[in-house]
């Protein structure tokens, strides 16, 4: 995935603002089209995997198998379905979502340049800091296999509309917002920003990586200290390092880097909330993801989470909540 991403998004980056032989500001000015064409084609991709997972032999999702059709349409009835050895779920939690969401960002880059005849601070902000989010999930693929959409999930307009349409068309608009309304931070302002990216970072891919690490291999050094609970079901819940400290400490780290995408926006953005949009529903929707998340492992550790709780009081901010 990190191969395809680097050859396409420096094709793009080359063409436009390099040799400045392909105006990509075409995309940024076909918005509207594109996200309608994205809903058309995730609708159809849902439709089709939903009525292929009634072949013999699929393997179902927990979560989209209650007979229901509506809720199973909704949530995806097959876990892992396949075209031709193609896990069609991971292919579009990674590489049309994210690769596309970084293309769209570029593209509204290059028609703010093309309007100012440069690239304010905040655009390159929102740019740099999205695209090392979407490089480093690319480059991090492995991990996305541990993750609840891959192992729980089953796949059906949930994920493919968010990944083929929401995440790309919406995860891009503080740069579609900053193209219109081109904003030149402070440098108080542009190294406050980048401090609240660093913090959001650190926590997110400390926490993150501290746990893969720790499931492909509990006696690696960087995780081999970590004090655990065992459980009936004979695996072990961290309850020392970043999983200590809140039950879903990287939700929190996840949440501060959205936030950094929002502020280079600054105050006027705030004000019409547009552009902060972002932060506020991801809140929401981290929220809930833990709510699920709660609910599922109540039931598959039993008592054992309700020890593993007190042990680990926090949900996702320490102290707080």
């Amino acid at each position: 995935a990190f191969s395809v991403f680097l050859i396409t998004y420096g094709t793009a980056a080359l063409l436009s603002f390099g040799l400045g032989v392909l105006d990509i500001s075409w995309i940024a000015a076909n918005f509207v089209p594109l996200t309608t064409a994205s809903i058309i084609l995730s609708s159809l991709l849902a439709v089709v995997v939903y009525i292929c997972s009634f072949q013999q032999g699929a393997l179902l999702a927990h979560g989209g198998n209650s007979g229901i059709m509506v809720y199973d349409f909704w949530m995806g009835r097959e876990l892992n379905p396949r075209v031709c050895g193609v896990d069609v779920k991971e292919f579009c939690e990674l590489y049309p979502g994210m690769i596309g969401w970084g293309l769209l960002n570029l593209a509204f880059a290059y028609q703010q340049y093309v309007k100012l005849g440069y690239v304010t601070n905040s655009m390159l902000l929102v740019n740099a800091f999205e695209l090392w989010y979407v490089a480093d999930g690319l480059y991090n693929e492995k991990s996305i296999l541990t993750t609840m959409d891959i192992t729980t999930d089953g796949f059906g307009f949930m994920l493919s509309f968010g990944d083929l349409c929401w995440v790309p068309f919406t995860f891009s608009t503080q740069a579609r917002y900053l193209a219109d309304w081109p904003k030149q931070l402070s440098t108080l302002s542009f190294l406050g920003v980048l401090l609240v990216k660093a913090l959001g970072y650190y926590m997110f891919r400390g926490a993150n990586g501290q746990k893969d690490t720790f499931r492909r291999d509990p006696k690696h050094p960087s995780v081999r200290h970590l004090k655990t609970m065992p459980t009936q079901r004979g695996t072990k819940l961290i309850i020392s390092g970043w999983w200590g400290a809140a039950r879903h400490i990287n939700y929190l780290g996840d949440w501060i880097m959205g936030l950094a995408w929002c502020l280079p926006c600054g105050v006027r953005g705030l004000m019409s909330i547009v552009p902060y949009f972002y932060c506020i529903y991801f809140a929401s929707l981290l929220i809930h993801r833990e709510r699920r998340d709660e609910a599922m492992c109540r039931v598959k550790y039993g008592k054992d989470w309700d020890k593993y709780c007190k042990l680990v009081p926090w949900r996702i901010i320490p102290y707080v909540y």
